[in-house]
């Protein structure tokens, strides 16, 4: 304590040291330079020739970062938490097809925070924060030109339950949260490799709610909703005009994941589980060219049994209904998620 007030303090270092070396080499290019029918193949055609290497190019990011952050106990029901982190990063980039693509540079940056708690009751809190982020982007444009850092700033304020007594907790919050010089898809090389383009300013704020706890000590759940508006807010590409919607980010999201454990009888141990997962529609990529992707719904089934106090099995059906769906997707690519699985297993805790 000090000053009359108690304070719990937290700090630390970081570093980081991130090394990428990528080359890719491609065939000729065009739609009809290795044609096939996928319905009736033809086999053993002359393969196009490698031309390349296509893009070469190798970057070593290094980040070193000091934290520090001071929890006050203000009065009983009131405390006050304030933090800071310093951070700076040294980014080498370099082109190995072409000598003026390459470059350096360093940033340093102080992201504060700054949040507090009032406890309306004892179970029954009131909260609010804001924090500004840094995060340095990786890579470079398709001029072989660097990335400002992605810089952002977030405001939350919520509600807070929580019953110990059956380890149950439910959180409701509203957010705001602007960032800048975030990274997207470039529209422009579509089909080509994976480029980049930083969009000026993105706007994400919503709703979350989230539940974890048990029900009663038999019935155990978690889950959650969110709703999200995310969008471009100022724009530095024509490609990405102001109003479009943030790849794979849906509208609505909703998951719950409910258990039962039975705990006498011949069934004692015995866990089963069901878990639901709701996805909006999406955008693939943030720009006025952008794809759909479909809204979803996947239900998961689950079961063990402890064998022993040390051995226990697992049974777990996912994707029940063998949903047919869209998972994410990047660029001009969508990767559907896994089909109907399952899978079964042994745990062993030494």
């Amino acid at each position: 304590s000090a000053l009359g007030f108690m304070h719990t303090l937290l700090t630390g270092i970081e570093y980081d040291d991130f090394n990428y070396n990528s080359r890719i080499d491609r065939s000729a290019g065009g739609v009809g330079s290795f044609p096939i029918d996928i319905y009736e193949p033809v086999y053993g055609q002359p393969l196009p020739p490698i031309l390349g290497p296509n893009y070469w190019d190798d970057e070593d990011l290094q980040s070193y970062a000091f934290y520090m952050q001071d929890q006050v106990e203000l009065t009983d029901r009131f405390t006050l938490q304030l933090g800071a982190r310093l951070e700076r990063f040294e980014q080498n980039y370099t082109n190995k097809l072409s000598a003026a693509g390459s470059w350096d540079q360093a940033h340093n940056a102080v992201s504060p925070r700054i949040g507090a708690i009032y406890d309306l009751t004892e179970a029954l809190a009131v909260y609010a924060n804001a924090s500004r982020s840094f995060k340095p982007n990786r890579g470079a444009d398709r001029s072989s030109q660097a990335f400002d850092p992605e810089e952002g700033i977030a405001y939350e304020t919520g509600i807070k339950y929580d019953l110990p007594e059956h380890n149950l907790s439910v959180t409701a919050a509203l957010f705001h949260i602007t960032k800048e010089n975030v990274l997207t898809a470039d529209p422009a090389n579509v089909g080509s490799q994976a480029f980049q383009v930083a969009a000026g300013e993105v706007r994400s704020r919503g709703f979350d709610l989230s539940v974890a706890g048990n029900i009663t000590p038999q019935w155990r759940v978690i889950g959650g909703y969110a709703y999200v508006d995310a969008e471009v807010t100022e724009s530095n590409s024509a490609a990405v005009p102001v109003g479009s919607r943030l790849a794979n980010v849906p509208e609505h999201s909703f998951n719950l994941l409910d258990t039962y454990e039975f705990d006498n009888g011949a069934l004692d141990g015995l866990g089963l589980g069901v878990g639901v997962k709701y996805v909006s529609s999406r955008k693939g990529s943030t720009s006025n060219t952008a794809y759909d992707m479909g809204a979803y719904t996947v239900v998961d089934l689950l079961a063990y049994y402890p064998l022993t106090h040390r051995i226990r099995l697992n049974l777990n059906l996912d994707n029940v209904f063998d949903e047919e769906y869209e998972e994410r997707a990047w660029n001009i690519w969508a990767y559907p998620g896994a089909p109907r699985t399952l899978q079964a297993g042994v745990s062993i805790e030494i």
